[in-house]
């Protein structure tokens, strides 16, 4: 089985699915796509306000570190169990 299979073999109909090398997820519906790309957004907007804000720095970076998380949160409960993976 190829990658583009794997990847598309989704009988639960998970957002995210384990990468096949490595650890983590790889978005595979619209709604995983739609929330990292919601991820993406609130991301880069915190690194425009910590380029604008310098004395806000540390506020920036607990938006951030929380957007993350709940990325992680989101993909842990949307997606397969995740589980270090050598490939095939």
């Amino acid at each position: 089985m190829n990658y583009i299979e794997y990847l598309k073999n989704n009988p639960k109909g998970y957002w995210f699915k384990r990468k096949l090398c490595g650890w983590g997820w790889v978005p595979v519906k619209w709604q995983g796509w739609f929330v990292l790309l919601v991820w993406v957004i609130l991301f880069a907007l915190s690194m425009i306000m910590i380029e604008e804000n310098d004395h806000e720095i540390g506020k920036n970076l607990a938006v951030i570190f929380v957007i993350t998380v709940l990325l992680i949160f989101i993909c842990y409960k949307k997606g397969e169990k995740p589980k270090w993976s050598w490939g095939k």
